[in-house]
């Protein structure tokens, strides 16, 4: 361990009162962090070298050891030291890894053509490479349906492995039958190659399990349990769960929300109440009992929404009326559908920005842990949602 020679020269804080003459003044802990972290980040104290003892910055600052502590607590917390236990604070930051050099990030993510939930998180990190150290490559986030996104995803892996990106941002793919599969196979490539990956939107493994990767996304538990609550006080008595085929695992967590809140409100249900289907088959109108102004149906996004919609008017069955229902996403259209839908805002823009600083987390070096950073969303009520005798 190298022992910092450099203490003599921390700055002295002084301030002038009105009439221009020193005095001593009480600095706030912030005005300490702030200059240990740029002497840091300027290779004054280099990766390996001790920080003075708290003791020692706290009477060369004239404030109380608490106050240092929490100066070289938030340090730590940020990946700039650790404390060592009998050896003291330890500069980790290496100028070389972090800020002196501009790195670069691959994006897997669906084009716009799928959702346009990815087309903010696009857009977002587009704004955020501008504004901060990174550049990104956008090969992998244009493909604009699940079949041509399932083509050219282990090609883009492979060439973003080729071009020694820093990090990867990777919405799993869904909707193709051996999407799990290849979600993990992707994964373990970057693994292996050194390449952090920060996964967007979901997991690459089913609820509940969980993989050892960070994940940003919805809190989906949540956004399920109040959408079920909505309806039940819109006076539904029964409610249906519509999702399709091989969709993403995130809807399987806004089923266990649904289940939860409608249980708890002493309603019924159970496997007849989940429906796993195409929104255009009307077979599949056929496996729901619909209870005249008593049933709700909560569809896994707005799209599979707005195809049962059409499918429940081919079948006789008159929204507002015979039966409410409700989406996820928000997407443009949806107010604009023949009954403008309920829906479920995702914190697109959140996402990308908490995204961004757990990539610039991993590469700092902090603990190799997997986080999972759920966030809340908004939900946005409209006429779907709501029976004709209903306000």
């Amino acid at each position: 361990m190298k022992k910092n020679d450099k203490f003599g020269k921390i700055p002295i804080f002084v301030l002038f009162n009105k009439n221009k003459k020193m005095t001593n003044a009480r600095i706030n802990y912030k005005v300490i962090y702030n200059a240990l972290k740029e002497d840091i980040k300027k290779n004054i104290y280099p990766a390996g070298t001790l920080l003075p003892t708290e003791l020692q910055s706290a009477a060369r600052y004239a404030v109380s050891r608490p106050t240092i502590a929490k100066v070289y607590n938030q340090l730590q917390e940020e990946g700039f030291v650790t404390k060592k236990k009998g050896a003291g604070t330890v500069v980790i930051y290496e100028c070389n890894k972090s800020n002196d050099r501009t790195f670069t990030f691959g994006l897997l993510l669906p084009g716009a053509g799928e959702s346009e939930i990815f087309s903010i998180i696009n857009d977002q990190l587009l704004k955020y490479s501008e504004s901060r150290k990174f550049n990104c490559l956008w090969d992998g986030a244009t493909a604009s349906s699940a079949d041509i996104r399932r083509s050219l995803i282990s090609v883009c892996c492979d060439n973003y492995i080729e071009k020694q990106v820093d990090g990867v941002f990777f919405a799993p793919l869904e909707r193709v039958a051996d999407a799990d599969k290849i979600n993990g196979f992707i994964c373990r490539k970057f693994q292996q190659a050194g390449i952090h990956v920060i996964l967007i939107d979901r997991d690459i493994v089913r609820y509940p399990e969980r993989s050892e990767f960070d994940v940003v996304c919805l809190d989906n538990f949540n956004a399920g349990a109040i959408m079920a609550q909505h309806l039940i006080d819109a006076g539904c008595e029964y409610i249906y769960y519509f999702y399709r085929p091989d969709s993403a695992n995130s809807v399987l967590i806004r089923l266990a929300g649904i289940r939860d809140t409608v249980s708890s409100n002493n309603l019924i249900f159970n496997n007849d109440s989940i429906i796993c289907d195409y929104p255009d088959d009307l077979k599949a109108i056929g496996r729901m009992k619909i209870y005249p102004g008593k049933t709700g149906i909560i569809c896994a996004n707005d799209s599979t929404a707005a195809v049962l919609m059409s499918t429940l008017e081919k079948a006789e069955l008159k929204i507002s009326s015979d039966l409410v229902i409700c989406g996820y996403d928000d997407m443009k259209y949806s107010s604009h559908l023949k009954h403008a839908l309920t829906s479920f805002r995702q914190p697109c823009t959140a996402i990308a920005d908490v995204s961004v600083d757990l990539m610039f987390r991993r590469l700092n070096g902090n603990p190799d842990i997997p986080v999972t950073v759920t966030l809340c969303g908004d939900l946005i009520v409209r006429k779907s949602s709501r029976f004709n005798d209903n306000k």
